[in-house]
């Protein structure tokens, strides 16, 4: 089997792809620092795949320590980078916590890669590098308007360092996966989206109201340029997402890449705006959400939705959910989620 290095392997992303990769065939070694994550997450992930999976409690910003998990698995031939810190509204008050997370984190998985010869490497990007385009759809070729958050700007700048490293590294195959908006949970409902500070995405925000765990929904804007004055959002179910970036490694094990560094949108390709995603949510489960018009918040843009059909075509991905199994998965997490004991 094909040993893979995923990193953040206890958040939401990691933990979901830990799954397809397995159900896929490929080892796992997993590494996360859980300042932002569960560690019962991956114990949830064990019980689902009912196998035992390496994983290194540890940060990546300490280059010694990453170092010591390459010394440990010579044979790894892929890192899925998902680790970074990624609160849209927490990077606006700690810009600085956020360059030097997510990019240290970066460069070091990178410098260890290249040290220890590791062939191909998926970077967990985002849909926010664009800006507050207008150019929709967004192609993957939609030049990037100025970031509207430092965690958007880190995602901008962490594309360009790999683009150079790959410039410098013929040998080391990449992938730069942007994504829209993961949202949903695994069919067991055994793990889900389980943020552990305030949820600032939109589908745990709507299900902790629906349970009882916020008093009320904030839409936050009904004054935009859209549909019904709500922003305008592409969301993805996190399976989905977690199958291309299995089709993305086995895309590049064979050797399939035009160039050693290819980019590729992740989306449904449909734009949904925040009130049509509230009243999916309502019809798929009966609940009546109770939500109230607030201001605009800072770093959101208007709108920004996929054009999927560069993904479809290489690397024979298409999205199986729609935003109805979306909000009914998140809803059957959510529930089970209530009785959970974090730790």
């Amino acid at each position: 089997m094909n040993k893979v290095l995923v990193t953040g392997g206890c958040g939401y992303i990691g933990s979901h792809t830990i799954i397809d990769l397995i159900d896929h065939g490929f080892e796992v070694v997993s590494v996360d620092n859980n300042i932002n994550s569960y560690t019962y997450a991956m114990d949830r992930v064990e019980s689902i795949v009912k196998r035992s999976i390496t994983h290194y409690r540890m940060d990546l910003c300490d280059l010694e320590a990453t170092r010591q998990i390459f010394k440990d698995h010579p044979d790894i031939k892929a890192v899925i980078h998902f680790a970074a810190l990624k609160s849209v509204g927490e990077s606006v008050s700690q810009p600085l916590r956020y360059f030097d997370n997510n990019l240290n984190s970066l460069l070091n998985v990178l410098s260890c890669m290249r040290d220890f010869n590791v062939p191909h490497f998926i970077f967990s990007s985002s849909c926010s590098v664009y800006g507050n385009t207008t150019a929709l759809p967004v192609t993957e070729t939609t030049p990037f308007e100025e970031a509207e958050s430092p965690y958007a700007r880190t995602k901008q700048i962490g594309e360009q360092i790999i683009r150079d490293f790959a410039r410098a590294n013929a040998a080391v195959s990449s992938i730069l996966l942007r994504y829209f908006n993961p949202a949903g949970a695994h069919e067991s409902a055994l793990i889900g989206e389980d943020p552990v500070h305030e949820a600032w995405n939109l589908v745990p925000a709507i299900t902790e109201t629906a349970i009882g765990h916020r008093e009320e929904l904030l839409v936050f804007g009904d004054d935009y340029p859209t549909r019904d004055g709500s922003c305008i959002r592409d969301y993805i179910h996190i399976m989905d997402l977690a199958n291309a970036h299995t089709k993305a490694l086995q895309y590049l094990l064979a050797d399939k890449q035009e160039q050693n560094c290819e980019v590729y949108n992740l989306g449904i390709g449909n734009g949904v705006t925040v009130l049509e995603a509230v009243h999916a949510f309502e019809k798929v489960t009966g609940q009546k959400l109770n939500y109230r018009i607030a201001p605009r918040r800072d770093g959101d843009v208007v709108a920004v939705y996929a054009d999927t059909g560069l993904v479809g075509e290489r690397l024979n991905w298409q999205a199986r959910y729609n935003i109805e199994d979306i909000m009914r998965t998140a809803w059957a997490w959510e529930k089970q989620r209530k009785s959970t004991v974090n730790g």
